[in-house]
């Protein structure tokens, strides 16, 4: 499914117009992404929580010539799927 999918299904599933749809969901989306931009975390009880996770610098291997290289430390969102949604999957 992909976004648009996303702003039909719920169109459908809410009664208003794939505009006004649209408009929530861009909304949603960018409410999100700057609150995890900022290193808040959104945690939607029942699915999920969105957050940013800090990675360590690393030393990693070139797979086709064995040579060691410098990976920098960087900060990486993350999703952690909350109990009802891996319910909902595993059934």
């Amino acid at each position: 499914m992909n976004k648009r999918d996303l702003i039909r299904k719920t169109a459908e599933g809410t009664g208003l117009s794939q505009k006004d749809c649209e408009a929530v969901i861009n909304a949603l989306f960018d409410t999100i992404r700057k609150t995890v931009e900022s290193g808040e975390k959104v945690q939607i009880i029942g699915f999920g929580t969105f957050e940013l996770r800090e990675r360590a610098a690393r030393t990693a291997r070139n797979p086709r010539t064995g040579e060691a290289v410098e990976v920098p430390a960087r900060r990486v969102p993350a999703f952690k799927p909350g109990a009802e949604l891996k319910q909902a999957v595993q059934a």
